[in-house]
């Protein structure tokens, strides 16, 4: 009896204690050469493939740009975390320390920011993380009365302005009008900002962000110009902000003026500055939400407009037999496998594809097969594409398959779903850093493809172009 009782209430005991493999090679040489390979001769995908290959784990030493000739004050040095197992450390506030980490050890300049330390480089013992949290989560709460009516009106809009250009010109770009849209919507839904009430924000207001973005990123990104331009003009030091404070600045002085109610509530319900408001909502709502909307919802409709497997057909009739006449949240729920596209290109080309942490303590991390000492202040490194493609959580990993996530054990894989910094059966809250938008992204998207399958019989097109457009009778 009491054997029966010792084998059934062991704990699961931890995988074998192994060193820490892997290397961050010699003094600038070593990091000079991984930035190289990173960025130039393998790509991020081919890089971590081979350190994995190499030191026969997916847990092991190496270096992330920027770095070496004028990233002097940057460490290049991490701990890649490559498998489901050990990734989820990083969502454990007990050793993972967010602080100033949202692209590693480079921090751009505060000027990107107007000084401010904005939210995703608050740690969650930081009380100004808390503060600025709720709030953003107060204001997406406020805001679901008007996302699906906004959401709807400019979609209304754009596929009708879309259809007239591929009626008169055989073709439209759906991308550029899709991220004005989306810039208009995410203003009106979540701040209360017209931006028809600014000519020049509702022409260039687009633009300004996406300047402000990819300058203060371009050092840690790969964008797969002609080398070596790219490794002389992007990778090797930062770009000042002054380049676009002209743009940033019209940006802020529009959020105080047209989302003014917004800004009070910032001051007076949770205790911030007109400053810190200002600057937090710029981050919140047009870098996390509106230019991760902009990176994933071109990237779903590319996989819908492709397919030559019948996976419209297959969709739109779900879109039109589910969820009754009018499209909302609680109908798109209805559409699983609708959903399910939406979450296998989450899985496969997350929005955000690497996400670090810092140990906050010495503390022994595990992968599937093997643990490993992790010492205080060690930069830990996650690589979401192939996290996600972690071959002993997800069959056939590295094939899009659009019904993965159907069914029970679909949703079983879920907990796997790491994009938004967190599993996608978690909830964010002010105590912990997963992204505040995450359902509204995935039910957001849902509702874009479902509108697009009520309204026509079939689409043809690419990842960028629609080529033809059939109405539904």
């Amino acid at each position: 009896m009491s054997s029966a009782v010792s084998s059934t209430s062991s704990p699961p005991q931890p995988p074998p204690l192994r060193s820490l493999p892997g290397s961050h090679g010699w003094p600038v040489v070593g990091p000079m050469w991984d930035k190289l390979n990173y960025f130039w001769f393998q790509g991020p995908v081919e890089f971590y493939k081979k350190g994995i290959e190499k030191n026969k784990s997916t847990v092991f030493r190496t270096n992330v740009p920027p770095s070496f000739p004028l990233f002097v004050s940057v460490n290049p040095k991490v701990v890649a975390l490559l498998d489901t197992t050990s990734y989820s450390h990083m969502f454990d506030p007990e050793i993972a320390d967010k602080r100033d980490t949202l692209l590693g050890d480079f921090m751009p300049s505060l000027g990107y920011t107007g000084g401010q330390r904005t939210v995703p480089y608050l740690d969650t013992e930081e009380t100004k993380h808390t503060q600025i949290k709720r709030f953003g989560l107060d204001i997406l709460k406020r805001g679901s009365k008007l996302w699906v009516s906004e959401l709807q009106i400019n979609l209304e809009e754009m596929w009708s302005t879309v259809e007239a250009e591929v009626s008169a010109k055989g073709s439209a770009n759906f991308v550029n009008p899709l991220k004005q849209n989306m810039f208009k919507f995410i203003n009106k839904s979540c701040l209360g900002a017209d931006v028809s009430k600014s000519p020049d924000i509702a022409k260039s207001g687009m633009s300004y962000i996406d300047r402000w973005f990819f300058l203060m990123v371009f050092p840690t990104i790969n964008i797969n110009i002609v080398q070596p331009l790219e490794e002389i003009f992007l990778h090797s030091f930062a770009y000042p902000p002054f380049l676009v404070r002209g743009g940033y600045n019209k940006l802020i002085d529009f959020i105080k003026t047209e989302a003014r109610e917004v800004v009070q509530r910032g001051m007076t319900e949770y205790g911030l500055t007109e400053e810190e408001t200002v600057h937090n909502l710029f981050f919140m709502f047009y870098f996390n939400c509106l230019e991760g909307f902009n990176l994933l919802l071109p990237d779903i409709l590319g996989r819908l407009f492709t397919d030559k497997t019948g996976l419209q057909d297959r969709l739109r009739a779900e879109a039109r037999q589910n969820g009754g006449p009018d499209l909302t949240f609680d109908a798109v729920k209805q559409m699983p496998n609708i959903r399910s596209l939406v979450w296998e290109t989450l899985r496969f080309k997350p929005p955000v594809p690497t996400q670090y942490s810092r140990a906050r303590k010495d503390f022994r991390l595990s992968s599937h097969d093997a643990s490993f000492e992790i010492k205080k202040g060690e930069l830990l490194c996650g690589y979401l594409p192939l996290v996600m493609r972690d071959p002993v959580i997800f069959n056939d990993p590295d094939t899009f398959q659009p019904d993965r996530f159907v069914g029970e054990k679909g949703t079983e894989l879920l907990k796997y779903l790491y994009w938004s910094n967190g599993p996608e059966t978690g909830d964010p809250t002010a105590t912990n850093k997963q992204c505040m938008g995450k359902d509204y992204v995935t039910l957001s998207a849902s509702m874009l493809v479902a509108y697009l399958l009520r309204r026509y019989d079939s689409i043809s097109g690419d990842f960028t172009t629609i080529t033809a457009l059939d109405v539904a009778k």
